[in-house]
């Protein structure tokens, strides 16, 4: 182990004995007493030692015996400390490709604060690239949501869309202006290549069944039909729920942006619910949904360039939480933000009672046993997820029974 106190948190000293690390409350902690020798210490936590010469420089300083093995441990569980040599081996493969990496170093920053052991983040991370997402939809959102996860270090991202490029399609970081009139897909994913720190060569899409071909991690559905951001489709996501494949919708609509909710088939709500609740509360409904489905199309859609672009970041970040292992916020819920005040409130999608997805817990036993391989993947990222909030629960009570606290 190479420890190093990790170095997206800025360190200050609050008086002579106490050491604040990280400015941010939602990741800011503090420590003391620390001791002038120990503060020195701290600066010699930077990865390019390992625990024996940690030890020696220890010695040098001064420091009791055993000071400075208990130090790291302590570090190591607030969450501080971060292995410049940790990680399994897809972590060492990233490690030894050093212009991918030096792409993705903010991304790892951002990871050492959301993750707990040593050695993590940088896993995590190299995890990314043996994923397969697919977005179905290249508008403004759908393709600029594409090319942010294959930025973000996403090994494939897959578009799927039909028809041609129009100038309304083009956005900043999505769409360029001399793919206007080329098919939409091919467009897109040249973005996507364009967006990716390995730069891969041009391939085609995939299939699941294909020998060697992992399954979709996620399939995030980013309309350019407004209405079908407004009211998705439940029978569209029939495949996905059969599959057991998690699936994300997200959009704009009439100048309102959102993102959710984040299905987890037999476990979150999804279209089919967020359909059968809103008729509960509005019989009129699907009367509405079947005007707006047949009315002619608009020339153009109420979809503002930064607006798309927010919504489409939002999307991305939400996507990426999950793949990382962890539950985001729109997991059965709906996250929408309207032109101009720019206030983001969420709305829940409950699972309904008749649903056949199986969500409300009626149709549960009767799913079990039908899963396929692709859902066993699905349920693998969950018990991450659920390995994760364990050991942030772990992390947070020893924070509170040491000299550690939370600064607020």
């Amino acid at each position: 182990m190479h420890p190093m106190v990790k170095p997206a948190l800025r360190r200050g000293w609050r008086d002579l004995n106490t050491v604040q690390f990280g400015m941010a409350p939602a990741h800011a902690l503090t420590l003391g007493p620390v001791d002038t020798a120990t503060g020195s210490f701290l600066d010699l936590l930077d990865g390019t030692r390992g625990l024996d010469l940690l030890r020696e420089e220890g010695r040098r300083m001064d420091l009791p015996d055993g000071h400075v093995d208990r130090l790291v441990e302590r570090l190591g569980r607030a969450g501080l400390l971060d292995d410049a040599r940790g990680g399994g081996p897809d972590a060492a493969a990233l490690r030894d490709r050093q212009e991918v990496l030096d792409r993705l170093r903010p991304d790892l920053a951002s990871l050492s604060l959301t993750t707990s052991a040593p050695g993590e983040a940088l896993d995590r991370l190299a995890a990314r690239r043996r994923l397969r997402v697919q977005v179905r939809g290249a508008g403004r959102v759908g393709a600029v949501l594409a090319a942010l996860l294959s930025g973000a270090g996403v090994g494939e991202v897959d578009v799927r869309d039909g028809g041609l490029v129009e100038p309304g399609d083009v956005a900043p970081g999505g769409l360029s202006a001399e793919s206007v009139g080329e098919r939409r897909d091919e467009a897109a994913r040249r973005a996507v290549r364009a967006a990716s720190p390995d730069r891969p060569s041009r391939r085609r899409s995939r299939s699941p069944s294909e020998a060697g071909t992992p399954g979709l991690a996620l399939v995030i559905i980013a309309a350019r039909d407004d209405v079908c951001v407004h009211a998705p489709p439940a029978s569209a996501a029939d495949p996905l729920l059969a599959s057991g494949t998690p699936h994300l919708y997200t959009g704009v609509v009439e100048a309102t942006g959102v993102v959710g909710p984040l299905v987890l088939p037999g476990e979150t709500g999804c279209a089919g619910c967020l359909q059968r609740a809103r008729t509960d509360r509005d019989e009129t409904w699907p009367r509405l949904v079947a005007q707006w489905q047949s009315g002619r199309r608009r020339p153009a859609q109420a979809c503002d360039l930064a607006l798309a672009t927010a919504v489409a970041g939002l999307a991305a970040a939400h996507a990426l939480t999950f793949l990382d292992g962890r539950l985001p916020s729109s997991a059965g819920a709906r996250w929408e933000v309207s032109l101009p005040t720019l206030q983001w409130h969420s709305r829940p999608v409950w699972p309904h009672s008749a649903c056949p997805c199986g969500a409300s817990g009626e149709g549960a036993e009767k799913r079990k046993g039908e899963h396929t391989p692709e859902e066993g993947g699905s349920h693998a990222t969950m018990a991450g997820q659920r390995q994760s909030r364990e050991l942030r629960r772990t992390t947070v009570a020893a924070r509170q029974a040491g000299t550690w606290r939370a600064h607020v």
